[in-house]
């Protein structure tokens, strides 16, 4: 298909997208409802069936520098996926990957605009085989695994195209230059101004949110014309693989060399993130994951402009509520929803020791303490309903985690093993709630179903705690709850800046640790947790530079 056509095909998604990221009011190119209805009939059942066609197999790519296979995947639902992967020779990956990527650098914007559209457009179409994968690599739920693995991502992947296309079309690509000079004939130049891509992008895949986490940076590097290799998590790489391989077809049916997208998986024994980041031709990475890596990349990885997202301390106030009951079973839920597993979950939940006011009178630390434990065991004492919203633990290091902190005296609300019909190794655990001993205790991120009960001497202690952990620690989200104006113009002080993103007084269907695309940003970029944001021009304006050529006319 010719590429402006394809660039038509899809002109009105980009168009609305562009409208929505500068009204910031509800859009979604990608439909979260997997009804029928919607995503065809048969759609589940032939999204499952291929998610099992690729179990203990061979996913073939034919790439440059393959040398063997790797693939160790163990679904958190209890079997193992029995996949290999390629396995690339990093040198050899690279310089294939640089020798061919100048066809697609100097690609037209609007093909490569078209192209990055389409292929998202085919990843939609097969969002239950994506939620399948992502479910069972990631322990996810299939509801959440569907939706955050499937429209959601694919939303983030959307506005990452959006922000990079109007990046890049805001300079004129020709223009007739004229500068008076009075009774003498003006200067009259033509200049040519040219978007030229860094090189190759780096895009190193997490445990929990492969593809939400990956497709901005895939996209947004891939858009401006660079090349991209996707380097997932050992632990899950099925859903980027099946994101390759769609870019791949699409490419290469545009009539470009498929490996402008390629696939670098490893094993965590013979990691390969290390040396792909330090190769001189990689000039972007985008990494989501621990703060120690993160760091790594930022000081070592010197010839690439990287973009990071790592570990964060997220926190809840309570100063006051008129919604007692709404407050409690949203935090309940926000601390169940996927077990924790999230970058925005709430670890921290700081209660004046002295109580706090609610329509139904004061009530002390203990007592709203009580409330939050019984909320979160009431909403998981079902155990179909607790699978439903818990999904499983990713990794066995979460596992140990709950294990150990849940053998102190200061547990509240102790964790319990949910089994599940149909999976009977599957590892789903409920929260663990503890009560702060002090301040080191709760000070560095936990990661997982874990939260700590912190008592502060008031509201203004709890403001003052929070900013100095925002601005030490790091933190994607923070919530508070208050009945006071000031209370929450004080707070949003606080946000501006430690520079992270806050929600008053949520009591509905909002959770605090859930952002929607072209709407809210996710991260801030201003504070230690991720030094960008999804997505805003930074993340998508440095990812290119602009070159230009003049001459006299």
């Amino acid at each position: 298909m010719s590429q402006s056509l394809l660039f038509e095909r899809h002109r009105e998604t980009l168009e609305k997208g562009i409208n929505a990221s500068r009204t910031r009011e509800y859009w979604t190119a990608y439909p979260e409802s997997p009804s029928p209805r919607v995503y065809g009939e048969d759609a589940s059942k032939n999204g499952e069936a291929a998610f099992k066609s690729y179990l203990n197999k061979d996913f073939e790519l034919d790439q440059p520098g393959m040398v063997g296979t790797v693939g160790a995947e163990k679904s958190p639902y209890g079997f193992d996926l029995g996949i290999s992967y390629p396995k690339v020779d990093v040198t050899d990956l690279v310089g294939e990957v640089e020798a061919i990527r100048q066809d697609w650098a100097t690609a037209s914007i609007e093909t490569r605009t078209g192209i990055c559209l389409e292929i998202l457009d085919r990843i939609n179409k097969r969002s239950f085989e994506m939620g399948f994968a992502v479910m069972h690599t990631t322990g996810q739920a299939f509801m959440m695994a569907f939706q955050a693995g499937g429209p959601h991502a694919q939303d983030r992947g959307l506005e990452a195209v959006v922000y990079a296309y109007e990046d890049m079309v805001r300079t004129p690509a020709v223009a007739r230059w004229e500068k008076p000079q009075g009774k003498r004939d003006p200067l009259v130049m033509e200049k040519y101004f040219t978007v030229v891509p860094r090189g190759i992008g780096l895009v190193i895949g997490c445990s929990t949110f492969p593809t939400w986490n990956s497709y901005p940076g895939l996209f947004a590097s891939l858009v401006t014309g660079n090349a991209v290799i996707v380097k997932p998590h050992p632990g899950a790489i099925l859903p980027l693989a099946i994101s390759v391989e769609i870019c791949r077809d699409v490419l290469q049916q545009e009539g470009f060399n498929p490996n402008i997208v390629t696939l670098a998986a490893d094993g965590a024994d013979a990691p390969l993130a290390k040396d792909l980041a330090l190769a001189p031709e990689v000039r972007l990475i985008d990494f989501t994951g621990s703060t120690g890596f993160g760091n790594w990349l930022e000081d070592n990885a010197r010839q690439a402009q990287v973009y990071t997202e790592k570990a964060g301390v997220n926190c809840v106030i309570i100063d006051s509520t008129d919604n007692f009951r709404g407050m409690v079973g949203n935090l309940s839920f926000t601390l169940s929803l996927y077990a924790g597993q999230m970058c925005t979950a709430p670890q921290n939940i700081f209660i004046p020791e002295g109580g706090i006011d609610t329509e139904d009178g004061h009530k002390s630390f203990d007592e709203v303490v009580a409330a939050l434990a019984t909320g979160v065991e009431k909403l998981n004492g079902d155990d179909g309903r607790a699978c439903a919203i818990l999904g499983a633990i990713q990794s066995e290091a979460t596992l140990a985690r709950i294990e150990k902190y849940g053998k102190g005296d200061n547990v509240v609300l102790a964790s319990r093993a949910v089994p599940m019909e149909g999976f009977d190794n599957a590892t789903i655990r409920t929260p663990l709630i503890l009560k702060a001993t002090d301040e080191s205790s709760y000070s560095a991120e936990v990661f997982g179903p874990i939260s700590y009960m912190v008592p502060s001497k008031n509201t203004d202690d709890s403001l003052s705690i929070v900013e100095n952990s925002v601005k030490n620690n790091g933190a994607i989200s923070f919530g508070i709850y208050s009945t006071s104006d000031e209370v929450l113009d004080r707070a949003e002080g606080v946000a501006c800046r430690a520079g992270v993103a806050v929600s008053f007084n949520l009591t509905g269907g909002v959770y605090v640790n859930q952002t929607a695309a072209f709407s809210d940003f996710h991260a801030t970029g201003s504070n230690p947790a991720a030094n960008a944001a999804l997505s805003d021009t930074a993340y998508v304006s440095n990812r290119y530079r602009v070159v230009q050529s003049r001459k006299h006319i």
